[in-house]
């Protein structure tokens, strides 16, 4: 392979993993760092970041903050260098764990804090008291309750997959793939 085919595919994945970052509701730089830490043996700077993304200094700082944050890169300073630079956390079921958690925390949790917040507002409400004798609260009520029920489940599944580890996952994948027929 020559150097340039190596290059184009780097490119090609850098390119496609913040396209589907994007359909993840993540931004899409952050993700096309991610990929370019990922597929970097070598550890980048931000100068490096900016120049191979076309980036902004301002938005790869910031990119780059959010995955030390979220804990799927790691800042590191190399020896007689005064630049910051960063290498990505490459074990893929450490990544699958990391995005799941941070995912769980930030967008799954709140969610289900509200629909039970929601449902207890409506709780022991009297549907006469209301005015409400279509029936429109208890359907609302069990919508609720059907939501908050999935979103458990979910859960329930990603922890599996999380307790099973790398190793399981196979086996959990073929169990499923019997069970859907």
């Amino acid at each position: 392979m020559s150097l340039s085919s190596f290059e184009d595919s780097k490119a090609l994945f850098v390119r496609r993993w913040g396209e589907m970052g994007g359909y993840w509701g993540i931004n899409r730089t952050m993700a096309e760092i991610h990929a370019l830490l990922f597929v970097s043996t070598k550890p980048i700077c931000t100068d490096d970041v900016m120049e191979l993304l076309q980036v902004s200094r301002g938005n790869a700082s910031m990119n780059l903050r959010s995955l030390v944050d979220w804990g799927l890169i790691d800042r590191i300073h190399l020896r007689g260098d005064r630049k910051e630079y960063f290498v990505c956390r490459t074990d893929v079921w450490q990544m699958f764990e990391t995005i799941l958690k941070q995912r769980r925390r930030r967008e799954v949790e709140p969610i289900i804090e509200t629909i039970a917040h929601c449902r207890e507002m409506v709780t022991g409400s009297d549907p006469i008291a209301t005015g409400d004798d279509s029936g429109e609260t208890a359907t609302y009520k069990k919508r609720l309750d059907e939501m908050q029920d999935f979103l458990h489940a979910v859960g329930t599944v990603a922890d599996l997959l999380v307790k099973v580890g790398p190793k399981r996952i196979g086996d959990i994948s073929k169990m499923m793939m019997k069970l859907a027929g």
